[in-house]
């Protein structure tokens, strides 16, 4: 029987099956690291302690953990400042619905309330990024709360919070905590009505096409065929293009800023857009509805309709829906307009998105050459992180999924600085496989203190940074703003003498014809590794479709450049742009 409340809570966790918690020890927190400790550590069927240089880190690699394999993984922040820490990454699991547990350690009970030394009020501050979060205000209080914590969790999705005091966690241990029994995920059918009615919207319709979003995962044979059978191209979100794209004759590539090909157009020339579990929020991508007929299918009725006016609303799995509907729908003989845009797409991709993977002696290097080459450097079943930015967008472009590979970031939540932290939590659940991040220098500078991370555990993570030194993406928004860029530069520095300094087996590249030849060396290093490749400043990114006021805001603001002197500076990025320019 466990001794105290933290013993009690480390045994609960390793019935519900955690092997490892990640975060930084200190004061609060002091009792619930000392019975980690007495556990013996995962090898001996305890808890692993996994020790961080920052705790955003330790929440972002729980998270990468927790949405990689499905099951529960754990962060931990001392009182105060130490659990503020972690809400950041917290948000992005939240999103991102990865079962996390933060335990918050909090202050000497007696002294909440008397604003003491540190005191904040976790079970407060964690509402809105959490799916429960609790307070343990005694010991006979405290299993039933972790209990609630852990189903919260695994249950719904998400963030679960426990906020202990450090006094109540060395208490003597009362009671027996509740058994913790996992179930399995349960399958939600649609509505009859529901789908004979989208059924016959289908079969009225002329044309349709379908958006395909994380939804459509374990379902990529079963969408397809029932694409065939109405004739439809297959648009895709980021957060679908892994389960979707590949293996796809009806792949018409991806819309919304990081987008590319004729997923733009697709669903806004089709008569009805079917929505497939995506709850994609940006709304100036979507069709008008007053100009097609939306359906939406998506296992979570709080996002139906709620990013644009649906007619024909569905909730359930996609799986089931699908297998519903398809008997329900009349097949379409006329491919033409299938056939049009799927050509379109071919067309795009060999003559934008293609245009720049033949650069291989341009200096500095470009972004979207170095992505191409990496993508076939990786192996077939790498996991590969990409920070928010630029790398988020040359990952959307140019990593290439086969069912087998994985792709993460902070696609919902948009933080920078999450590539590495999430490599951590990857590497510690797949420790076989290769784990690749897509780092771009400003998200990588504000947690470098994770690469002493990577190298304490000898984790064999390759770190691919794509050192523009700039904020591409905000330079991005300011130009299509009408801004002319500002507070966005920063000198250059040689990532991979810092890593060298580390102990990490690094390289700098700034010739493109190199750039093969560094990938390949650190990929076959037995150990963690970086290559720094120096890239373009000035090479950015546009979406596959172009709003007049975007070009507009874009002219705007290289007048303003012009105007105040960067003449230079202007025209280069005319020419590192160029083909950016779709049709160009």
């Amino acid at each position: 029987m466990a001794k105290t409340v933290a013993d009690q809570l480390i045994a609960q966790l390793i019935e519900a099956g955690v092997h490892r918690i990640y975060g930084i020890v200190g004061d609060s927190l002091n009792p619930i690291v000392d019975a980690v400790r007495r556990t013996g550590g995962s090898a001996k069927g305890g808890i692993d302690w996994i020790h961080v240089r920052h705790e955003e880190a330790a929440a972002f690699a729980a998270s990468a953990y927790a949405q990689l394999t499905g099951e529960l993984a754990v962060c931990a922040g001392s009182c105060g400042p130490g659990n503020l820490h972690l809400i950041n990454g917290l948000y992005d699991a939240h999103r991102s619905g990865a079962p996390v547990l933060a335990i918050a350690s909090q202050i000497p009970s007696v002294e909440i309330g008397s604003s003491y030394f540190q005191e904040t009020h976790p079970e407060r501050l964690f509402v809105e990024c959490s799916n429960y979060c609790e307070l343990v205000s005694t010991a006979a209080q405290a299993p039933r709360v972790v209990n609630s914590a852990i189903r919260h969790a695994t249950g719904l999705g998400g963030v679960a919070v426990v906020a202990l005091p450090g006094d109540i966690a060395e208490l003597e241990a009362v009671g027996t905590a509740p058994l913790f029994t996992p179930t399995g995920r349960p399958t939600i059918v649609p509505d009859a009505a529901g789908v004979a009615a989208l059924a016959a919207a289908i079969n009225d319709a002329k044309t349709v096409a379908i958006f395909a979003g994380a939804g459509v995962e374990g379902a990529h044979d079963e969408v397809i065929a029932f694409a065939e059978r109405i004739a439809a191209p297959i648009g895709h979100s980021l957060r679908g293009k892994q389960w979707i794209q590949y293996d796809n004759p009806l792949d018409v590539g991806m819309t919304g800023l990081l987008g590319y090909g004729a997923a733009h157009a697709g669903i806004h020339d089709a008569d009805l857009v079917i929505l497939l579990g995506t709850d994609f929020p940006y709304e100036q991508f979507l069709p008008d509805a007053k100009e097609a007929v939306i359906a939406q299918i998506d296992a979570d009725a709080s996002h139906l309709g709620r990013r644009t006016s649906v007619a024909h609303p569905v909730h359930g799995d996609v799986l089931p829906t699908l297998a519903a509907l398809t008997p329900l729908v009349a097949e379409k003989t006329d491919r033409g307009f299938l056939d049009k845009t799927v050509a379109r797409h071919h067309k795009l991709l060999t003559s934008v998105v293609g245009k720049y993977t033949d650069v291989d002696t341009l200096t500095p290097i470009h972004p979207e050459y170095a992505a191409s080459v990496l993508d076939e450097v990786l192996a077939d079943d790498a996991i590969i992180t990409a920070d928010t930015g630029m790398s988020n967008v040359w990952q959307a472009r140019y990593i290439t999924p086969n069912g087998k590979r994985r792709i993460i970031g902070s696609f919902l939540h948009g933080s920078m600085a999450n590539a590495l932290p999430q490599s951590i939590g990857a590497q510690f659940a797949y420790p076989d496989r290769q784990v690749v991040t897509m780092s771009g220098d400003g998200g990588l500078s504000m947690l470098m203190g994770e690469l002493l991370t990577v190298m304490t555990y000898r984790l064999p993570v390759k770190i691919v940074v794509f050192n523009n030194s700039t904020l591409g993406l905000v330079k991005l928004e300011m130009f299509v703003d009408g801004y002319p860029d500002f507070g966005v530069d920063v000198p250059s520095v040689d990532y991979a003498a810092v890593a060298n300094a580390l102990g990490i087996f690094a390289q700098r590249v700034e010739d493109p014809q190199e750039l093969r030849g560094a990938l390949e060396r650190a990929f076959a290093h037995n150990g963690p590794a970086l290559v720094d490749v120096v890239t373009d400043p000035l090479a950015l990114s546009l979406p596959a479709a172009i709003s007049l006021d975007q070009v507009k805001g874009f002219s705007l603001a290289m007048s303003k450049l012009v105007l105040n002197g960067g003449v230079g500076e202007a025209v280069q990025m005319v020419r590192s742009n160029i083909r950016h320019v779709p049709g160009l």
